[in-house]
């Protein structure tokens, strides 16, 4: 049913790139800007004319929720960065990682507070298109962002840390709709981070190269031959190619392109090295930079309160690592 629904030669947008398996599989990628009207409308057009077996969208779990929030939820939610938000990050991720969490939806945040458009309406498109067509898969084919961050900030010297972190929190530049169109040969999201990250090349490897292989693996098994249903156990198997539609950023399409007739092993990329030594350093910097802040708001309030906030056992603890790291150096 769905086969007579498929057009011979679909008449597709030219932000899709067309790539075909070893057994005859179809993958069509649509490269989106994640800020972008139009890029909506060639998820939608894209999916309609195909009619797709899967559809493969670059998010991983931590960030589903999005495909069933409004528009204007979402958007309250991306303005809205606020110390409640960044407990929640640090708790799930670790203190590193979840600061680069933040600071990363600081960007996008950023985008969205100048645009007044709430990102990922590309990935809500797709969500609700693939629902349309008869027997259509959705799966998530990004990288779990835990994994991405953590292997991130391993990458990282603790001044480059500080660096990034310095360059991201003052991020101001004016952002118009132009703009984001202008970038739909190279997505606006992952262009600013490009170029914050520019002088990071091991950043640049973990957040945008890893994510191409990891996408491209995600896509080539979406894209293995479908099984055709057997009328009894005696029936000899029966395999068609698979239709499959892609939904990335533009920026990774050269990235799956490239990597697309390779061998692929995403073991490597998805191990989480242990923390560096400049990396616990940095985690004490700001554990120790908080209970400062505190100690200083309540040295405003009154000399008892500071006696009684540096006799608690964890601002001890604190004040004792301290020590030991200026004995260490």
């Amino acid at each position: 049913m769905k086969m007579k629904k498929r057009q011979k030669k679909p008449t597709l947008p030219s932000t899709v790139t067309e790539l075909d398996t070893e057994d005859g599989s179809k993958v069509y990628v649509v490269g989106t800007a994640h800020f972008s009207d139009s890029s909506k409308k060639d998820v939608v057009k894209t999916i309609q004319e195909v009619q797709p077996d899967v559809v493969v969208v670059e998010l991983c779990q931590y960030r589903v929720s999005m495909l069933k929030m409004d528009e204007k939820t979402l958007l309250k939610e991306a303005k809205e960065i606020n110390l409640e938000k960044l407990q929640q990050a640090i708790k799930q991720n670790g203190v590193m990682s979840g600061l680069m969490q933040m600071l990363l939806l600081k960007v996008s945040a950023h985008i969205t507070e100048q645009l007044g458009m709430a990102p990922g309406g590309e990935f809500r498109e797709a969500f609700k298109e693939a629902s349309k067509v008869p027997f259509c898969k959705f799966h998530l084919g990004d990288r779990p962002i835990p994994v991405t961050f953590k292997r991130a900030i391993a990458a990282l010297s603790f001044w480059q840390k500080v660096k990034l972190a310095w360059g991201l929190c003052f991020l101001s530049d004016p952002i118009s709709k132009d703009d984001v169109e202008k970038c739909k040969q190279k997505d606006l999201l992952e262009q600013m981070m490009a170029e914050m990250i520019g002088e990071f090349p091991d950043l640049h490897r973990t957040i945008v190269s890893e994510r191409d292989i990891y996408l491209t693996y995600m896509l080539k098994q979406a894209a293995k031959q479908i099984e055709l249903p057997r009328a009894s156990e005696t029936e000899p198997r029966k395999y068609i190619p698979a239709v499959v539609v892609g939904v990335v950023g533009m920026g990774h399409v050269p990235g799956i392109e490239k990597n697309w007739n390779s061998d692929l092993n995403i073991q490597e990329i998805m191990s989480v090295p242990p923390p560096s030594a400049s990396s616990k350093i940095f985690k004490f910097v700001i554990k120790a930079t908080v209970f400062g802040l505190m100690g200083y708001g309540c040295y405003r309030i009154g000399q008892r309160t500071v006696q009684f906030i540096l006799s608690m056992p964890a601002a001890q603890s604190y004040l004792q690592k301290l020590t030991e790291i200026r004995s260490q150096h």
